[in-house]
């Protein structure tokens, strides 16, 4: 997992380093930690701060333990200053776009900015269209049950 700084905010589809996104995630890739699928996954994302932050997969011979790239991809976010992610890029070995999968769309739907696009198979989506009527932080504050920080 690494971190980058870049000029450019998040913005519009046109303002946001697409390019620059997707070689963050093929070099994140080329650190990922595959011995068993031999699928590297590289991922990238640029915070509402113009940070680009990445991350690979690594897996673990105890399948369920394999880590998705996004994970890391989380974990650096956290690990350089928290944030939200604007935009989002994910390759595989061959440096196609690659979709997150379920659980992964989730974890990033967590840290989304606002408007949140993704480079997806099919184009440039945003977050609610590769995830609609996500379950999220809102819906425990809804029901009274958000963390407020502290044990109960």
């Amino acid at each position: 997992m690494t971190t980058t700084t870049t000029t450019t905010g998040g913005g519009t589809r046109e303002d946001i380093p697409w390019a620059e996104l997707r070689k963050a995630a093929t070099e994140a890739m080329r650190k990922a930690y595959v011995p068993y699928s031999r699928f590297p996954v590289g991922a990238a994302a640029l915070t509402e701060d113009g940070r680009i932050v990445s991350g690979c997969n690594v897996e673990n011979a105890s399948y369920g333990l394999t880590l998705c790239a996004e994970c890391s991809l989380v974990s650096a976010l956290q690990m350089t200053g928290g944030g939200k992610l604007a935009a989002f890029s994910c390759v595989d070995g061959e440096g196609n776009a690659l979709m997150p999968c379920g659980r992964c769309r989730q974890l990033l739907y967590e840290f989304r900015a606002p408007g949140m696009l993704l480079m997806t198979v099919s184009g440039i989506k945003t977050m609610d269209e590769v995830l609609p009527d996500a379950f999220g932080p809102q819906n425990l504050t809804e029901a009274g049950t958000a963390w407020t920080g502290s044990a109960p």
